[in-house]
């Protein structure tokens, strides 16, 4: 679509329409003193052709990083994505990230939603799942949002330390003119003092947080959490890993009342900035309360199978004050993306990738120890993902791997953690995609 800028005589007509004499004065509510009076340090125009030189020069140089073999972790993952998931979502019936506003008649959206819900519900073990939000840190946040309006309870959540900390960074944004006082635990070798976590859950705790596998790969004691949630009338709440799901017990398993997740491993590439896909499940009897859309089955007049969309308790379908949610949309596009990948699996191949995952990340633990490289940081049993203790500096370590063609990290000195990170530590994500001979060639390159 072209750029047709406004003349000056059309603009002093615009002006004139709403009864002012020049643009400035459209800024006059705004103080002189945080007004911006040098130019901006922008570079001049280019041209067409020049214009093409520049971005074909950028995508060069994003290709070249592109080649690199990942083991970077952190929240986003290098899985492998078979060519139905692009095959399917690139038709134009589905290329859109939006939900019509006439959504009832757009019968085959609102059937690809509902079926994503039904995947999400099934791989959780919990009754109900929403049609996505943006992504897991808000996710979580909408979650805890959630908890506090079951509950009645704005007293106090308790976080595990061990959950990603941009995730309690959003929870805090989110949460942060609200009179809930969020308690982070600390963790001890990687996983949750639980028993600090008991002296702080009380009557009038909302919820209480795990994450599992948790931030640093290791897995939790959730049936802990869940116990101690509910002993004090509280939720428990899982922030999962779906991967992992192949493998180990789902959240409705332990008796979790809300699950969520980033849903970028199911079939969404990696990408600096997004979309990504926030997952979100609970059990029924809190619905009523779940944030964004949720889609539902009936039948029209004629008998027919019919999809709808069940409840729209968003602040533009009903008053803020009664809404569970200002969430506007949808991640659609990633939610069906999310579909395909997962239907492709079935059960058995779910199953599979869970288990390449475990069974590589262990053996890179195990290469990397023998070679002498240094030690796992923290003894306990882990699903794809590990922090590895170097006995070299980690920043030698990066440039050695950046030199062999592998990304490693992130580095855990980049966070805060309440109890601290151990020196020299890299967190390492292991996926199916990663052979044998990648891994040995990691080792040597180290070992260099």
């Amino acid at each position: 679509m072209s750029y047709l800028f406004a003349t000056p005589d059309e603009t002093q007509q615009m002006l004139q329409e709403i009864g002012v004499d020049k643009i400035d004065d459209l800024f006059e509510q705004i103080p002189e003193s945080v007004r911006r009076t040098e130019e901006l340090d922008i570079l001049p125009a280019l041209s067409e052709i020049e214009l093409d030189r520049v971005l074909n020069q950028v995508s060069a140089e994003f290709a070249r990083h592109g080649d690199r073999t990942c083991f970077q972790g952190g929240g986003a993952y290098d899985h492998f994505i078979p060519a139905t998931v692009d095959e399917i979502c690139s038709r134009g019936e589905f290329y859109t990230a939006y939900t019509p506003y006439q959504a009832e008649a757009s019968q085959g959206t609102l059937q690809a939603f509902f079926e994503f819900q039904s995947l999400i519900a099934e791989l959780t073990g919990l009754d109900v799942a929403n049609a996505s939000l943006y992504e897991g840190a808000s996710a979580l946040a909408e979650a805890i949002i959630m908890a506090i309006r079951c509950t009645n309870r704005a007293g106090k959540v308790i976080i595990s330390g061990s959950v990603h900390p941009e995730y309690i960074q959003t929870v805090r944004t989110y949460l942060h003119r609200h009179p809930c006082e969020i308690v982070v635990v600390d963790t001890i070798d990687g996983i949750t003092d639980w028993q600090q976590a008991a002296q702080q859950i009380d009557d009038n705790t909302a919820a209480v947080v795990v994450q599992h596998p948790n931030f640093f790969g290791c897995l939790e004691d959730v049936q802990s959490v869940v116990d101690q949630a509910h002993a004090a009338g509280a939720l428990a709440i899982e922030v999962f890993d779906p991967v992992s799901l192949g493998v180990i017990n789902r959240p409705g398993d332990y008796g979790i009342d809300i699950a969520v997740a980033e849903g970028q491993s199911l079939g969404i590439p990696l990408q600096f900035g997004g979309p990504y896909l926030g997952l979100m499940a609970c059990r029924e009897k809190f619905v009523r309360k779940m944030p964004g859309r949720l889609i539902g089955q009936t039948t029209d007049k004629a008998g027919r199978r019919a999809f709808v969309l069940n409840f729209q308790t968003r602040e533009q379908h009903i008053r803020r004050d009664k809404a569970t949610s200002n969430i506007c949309t949808n991640q659609g596009l990633m939610a069906l993306r999310a579909s395909v990948y997962i239907a492709q699996l079935g059960p058995e191949g779910f199953a599979e990738l869970g288990k390449q995952c475990c069974h590589k990340a262990n053996y890179t633990v195990e290469k990397l120890t023998e070679a002498g490289l240094g030690t796992l940081a923290y003894p306990h049993p882990f699903f794809k993902e590990f922090v590895f203790q170097f006995k070299q500096p980690v920043t030698e370590i990066l440039e050695k791997a950046k030199a062999a063609g592998f990304n490693l990290g992130p580095e855990l000195n980049r966070f805060e953690f309440g109890t601290g990170a151990p020196e020299n530590s890299l967190l390492i994500a292991v996926t199916e995609k990663r052979t044998r001979e990648e891994i040995d060639r990691l080792v040597a390159a180290l070992k260099s």
